[in-house]
Parts: C-alpha cells; structure tokens; sequence
C-alpha cells in the first residue's frame, strides 16, 4: 500500500497537516507526529508490517499499542481515498 501522490503534508510548529491537491478530497487532515511518521512511511511501498517494525525502533511501546495506533491510521486514510492499495 501507498499514500497517493496527490496527497501533500506540511509542517507548522507543532501541527501536522495534510491536503489532497486533486480536489477529490476537500478539507485538512490535521494530524500529531506519530500518525504523520506513519504517513511518511506510507510515501513508498509499504506493508502494515513495515511501518510498525519501523515504529518498534522509533517509539518506546508495545507492539500491540503501536499496530492498533498503525491500523487506526491506515482505516481513516483509506476512508478518505487517500490510500493506494
């Protein structure tokens, strides 16, 4: 799975944003640094499993906190479209 290339992020300070510049979705995801590192794996090809692993090295928590926090994610991006599969 992928984020579409239409999606873009952006930072300010300490609030994560994200915008489809496609027009298919209207609106800002506002978001916080953990659910944007899991965006950010999701700018290439990537498997669920990947993005956790990758959030094991990173965060000090379980790996079932941080795979409900990977699917919980994954679900709102996919409910918007913004997700290639």
């Amino acid at each position: 799975m992928k984020l579409k290339n239409t999606y873009i992020t952006h930072k300010n300070k300490d609030d994560y944003m994200m915008m489809d510049a496609s027009g298919k979705f209207a609106g800002i995801i506002h978001s916080n640094a953990t659910a944007a590192f899991i965006v950010d794996c999701l700018r290439t090809e990537t498997t669920k499993e990947e993005i956790v692993q990758k959030m094991l090295e990173k965060y000090d928590a379980s790996e079932s906190e941080i795979a409900k926090s990977v699917d919980m994610i994954i679900e709102k991006l996919k409910s918007i479209g913004a997700i290639d599969e």
